[in-house]
């Protein structure tokens, strides 16, 4: 929903919103690795540049793509899912050992809104990507619910503090930021070149 939100808005100012599938290789098989090299094989070439929006994992997917690729110069993270496997590890608790003992894990694909699989190997990738946070240099606008109970809003607080280059704009709003896509929308434009 968002991404279309976006790519519709933007192409009525003559933008070019590209929306990427980041189910790679497969959304069963997902792995934060291909996901970053899809996103920057998108970029293009050398002498390309690219502002990267991304939510939630798309957001960490952004971050991670921001601090390896000069060309991107710029990144708006909705909702970014910073410290995913620490998070991860402490929320499922017992079952997160079933997910490494079993190798398979149910979720629910918030693309689809049905229950879907994803293999341990997954964590296996992120782990070896998502240590601490990522060292992004460029201009950075965060936007993050405070009722947010998927990615705690405190990750993203911690990621702006005494960075300069970081924005982080709090909204009364879950983690699907559903009810504040018009802000996210006004305050994406304005924070665009």
């Amino acid at each position: 929903m968002k991404g279309v939100a976006f790519a519709e808005h933007f192409a009525r100012r003559g933008i070019t919103f590209d929306r990427l599938n980041l189910r790679v290789p497969s959304f069963e098989q997902l792995r934060l690795s291909a996901m970053i090299e899809a996103a920057g094989q998108a970029i293009g070439g050398p002498d390309d540049r690219a502002i990267v929006i991304g939510s939630s994992l798309g957001g960490l997917t952004a971050a991670r793509l921001a601090e390896r690729d000069p060309r991107v110069e710029k990144l708006v993270l909705l909702a970014p899912a910073f410290q995913l496997m620490a998070r991860w590890e402490q929320i499922l608790g017992a079952a997160f050992e079933d997910w490494r003992r079993t190798g398979w894990r149910e979720v629910l694909d918030y693309t689809t809104q049905q229950p879907a699989r994803v293999d341990f190997g997954f964590i296996e990738d992120a782990a070896a990507i998502d240590v601490g946070f990522p060292d992004v240099r460029v201009p950075t606008l965060i936007l993050h619910g405070t009722r947010d109970d998927s990615v705690p809003i405190e990750h993203s607080r911690q990621f702006a503090s005494g960075r300069p280059n970081v924005e982080l704009i709090e909204l009364d709003d879950g983690h699907e930021l559903a009810a504040s896509l018009p802000r996210l929308l006004a305050e994406t434009e304005r924070f665009l070149p």
